[in-house]
């Protein structure tokens, strides 16, 4: 009944705002994303190239022996872009490309021209169903929450908060939140943007990491629709966070890029983030993380390799597991939904690393396909 109930807010509120809408793309797809109308998302790996010339989302079918076979390739309607100083991560940002399992929907920045593209998914097929205004300057990652919605913009530093419904988003009133943060310069952009906006498991905090811009971890309340606080709850991180997700006790996971190191906090009913525990890896440039069956992986741009992480059970304590060597220039990862496959992108010749997690979070690699027009892009999403 809660879940009804939200949806009819939810609905009510997109009803309303449905005027500030932008007008889908040319050729997108008018029609609902009904669930239960269209097969579900599944045994898919989507691969975002950030191509300055048309962004697109390449797609690729998940075998069961974990190996990709091309798919499809599709337009977003938008294009990519570059900060300044990135090499093999123009957006240098984790989440750019984000799939929400609940309502069957893909959604993917473009960070070039300040827009969302939203996908629906049918198995490994996609279909476009709208372009809309981001809400700021160089989208680079988006966070999704039942029916809720955000984008975090870097170059302007800010947060647009949007309510999904029925395929489109629609922007809520007085969801815009500004970082605070001092504004890049050209030669500092790639360090000095934010890196990651992220939801909390339970719904009720918007997390955002600032990387080397004031090394801090922003938490916003999300109240009512999903309205945010009118500031965040800033906790300093020395490390330079950067990249985030959640382990199975709900404790925020970080990967901070200064130091190099995995870091766990507890998030405080008050929006502080209280540190647990951090440890080193030894390697270069350690910027985002994915988990799988329990283990963490920090991709290391710098080293070509992935840092391995044990958790002690819900405790948020840490024991760095050893190295997995990638392709050159390791970025964004994500793991398949039945937790069995990691897919990493290597954005130095824009190549994705396949690998099987086995017993205690060893990876086994099992191949690689190189993703056309992709060399520096990021985002990745696995079904």
């Amino acid at each position: 009944m809660k879940t009804l109930a939200r949806f009819s807010l939810a609905a009510g509120a997109a009803v309303g705002l449905s005027a500030l809408v932008l007008p889908a793309v040319a050729g997108a797809d008018p029609s609902p994303n009904i669930p239960g109308f269209a097969q579900r998302g599944d045994h898919a790996v989507f691969v975002q190239t950030d191509n300055t010339a048309g962004n697109q989302v390449v797609a690729y079918h998940r075998n069961a022996n974990g190996t990709l076979a091309p798919a499809g390739t599709y337009a977003t309607g938008g294009l990519g872009g570059v900060l300044n100083g990135s090499a093999v991560d123009h957006l240098a940002s984790q989440g750019s490309l984000t799939y929400d399992p609940a309502q069957n929907e893909l959604y993917a920045v473009n960070a070039g021209s300040n827009t969302v593209s939203v996908f629906s998914v049918n198995g490994d097929q996609l279909s476009l169903r709208q372009v809309i205004n981001s809400g700021g300057q160089f989208p680079v990652s988006v966070a999704v929450h039942g029916f809720n919605v955000y984008v975090l913009n870097a170059l302007s530093a800010n947060v647009q908060g949007f309510v999904s419904f029925f395929g489109h988003l629609v922007p809520l009133p007085g969801s815009n939140r500004s970082l605070g943060l001092t504004v890049p310069t050209d030669t500092n952009e790639f360090t000095h943007t934010p890196g990651q906006v992220a939801v909390s498991p339970n719904g009720a905090d918007l997390i955002v990491t600032t990387k080397l811009n004031n090394d801090d971890i922003d938490v916003f309340h999300i109240g009512f629709l999903g309205t945010l606080s009118p500031s965040p709850v800033v906790t300093p991180d020395p490390g330079g966070p950067f990249g985030v997700t959640f382990d199975a006790a709900g404790h925020l996971v970080v990967a901070n890029t200064a130091s190099n190191s995995l870091a766990t906090y507890a998030l405080e009913s008050n929006g502080t983030a209280t540190a647990i525990d951090t440890v080193l890896d030894g390697q270069a440039a350690t910027c985002w993380v994915a988990g799988a069956q329990g283990s963490f992986f920090g991709s290391n741009a710098g080293s070509a390799d992935l840092s391995g992480f044990q958790e002690q059970p819900f405790s948020g304590v840490l024991t760095l597991a050893g190295e997995t060597p990638t392709d050159g220039g390791t970025v964004d990862a994500a793991a398949s939904l039945d937790q069995e496959f990691l897919y990493v992108q290597t954005g130095a010749n824009g190549i994705v690393d396949e690998f099987q997690v086995g017993s205690g979070g060893t990876l086994n690699a099992i191949g690689s396909v190189t993703v056309p027009g992709a060399v520096g892009g990021e985002g990745i999403a696995a079904l």
